[in-house]
């Protein structure tokens, strides 16, 4: 595996929700630019996937907690 493909497929969990989307943003724009071997490309789009899967669980974490506090607040005017 070359260098690059090496850093793209650094730590995952514990990113922040803004880290996880410019990384994420990043390897779109290397994938987009092209010039990469096949192997640095897989890494990339595996990395990609990665990233829109914690990008995806900081959102639905969000979601819940919004549902949550709407829901009690519902609740208590009733």
């Amino acid at each position: 595996m070359t260098d690059k493909a090496e850093r793209v497929s650094g730590p995952g969990d514990g990113l922040s929700y803004e880290q996880a989307r410019a990384e994420l943003a990043s390897v779109v724009e290397r994938l987009e630019a092209g010039g990469t071997s096949l192997e640095e490309s897989l890494a990339l789009w595996e990395r990609g996937e990665r990233l829109a899967e914690i990008c995806q669980g900081w959102l639905d974490g969000a979601r819940q907690r919004i549902d949550t506090v709407r829901q009690a607040r519902e609740t208590a005017q009733n």
